[in-house]
């Protein structure tokens, strides 16, 4: 079932050229919030001295991942390649981010490790 408004072209972004629709700036933003997160990793291991993984790599995987799998299931692209290529990656998210609160609480989000 899709969202019917979000698959319609952004007007005020006609001059781009590109059609832009709001499933592509989901998509787009979770394609971003997904690749950042090695960002993130690399300023907190730069940081530490040493690799660690903060709290905030997980939510950016969780949230990129839900993201962009959200735009491959119901915008009009619905593309399977799509939504197998970040099903597993939501999923191993999601669970290290509950490992990550598990093991060192839910208000900690200095990586100790």
């Amino acid at each position: 079932m899709a969202i019917d408004w979000l698959d319609l072209p952004i007007s005020w972004l006609e001059w781009t050229g590109v059609h832009i629709t709001g499933w592509k700036i989901i998509g787009y933003t979770g394609a971003l919030m997904f690749g950042g997160r090695w960002l993130v990793q690399f300023v907190a291991s730069k940081r530490a001295g040493k690799p660690v993984i903060p709290r905030l790599f997980w939510y950016m995987s969780v949230g990129g991942s839900l993201m962009t799998l959200s735009y491959f299931l119901f915008s009009a692209k619905q593309d399977s390649v799509g939504v197998l290529q970040n099903i597993f990656p939501a999923f191993t998210a999601l669970y290290s981010l509950w490992l990550d609160i598990k093991h060192r609480g839910w208000h900690r989000d200095r990586a100790s490790h």
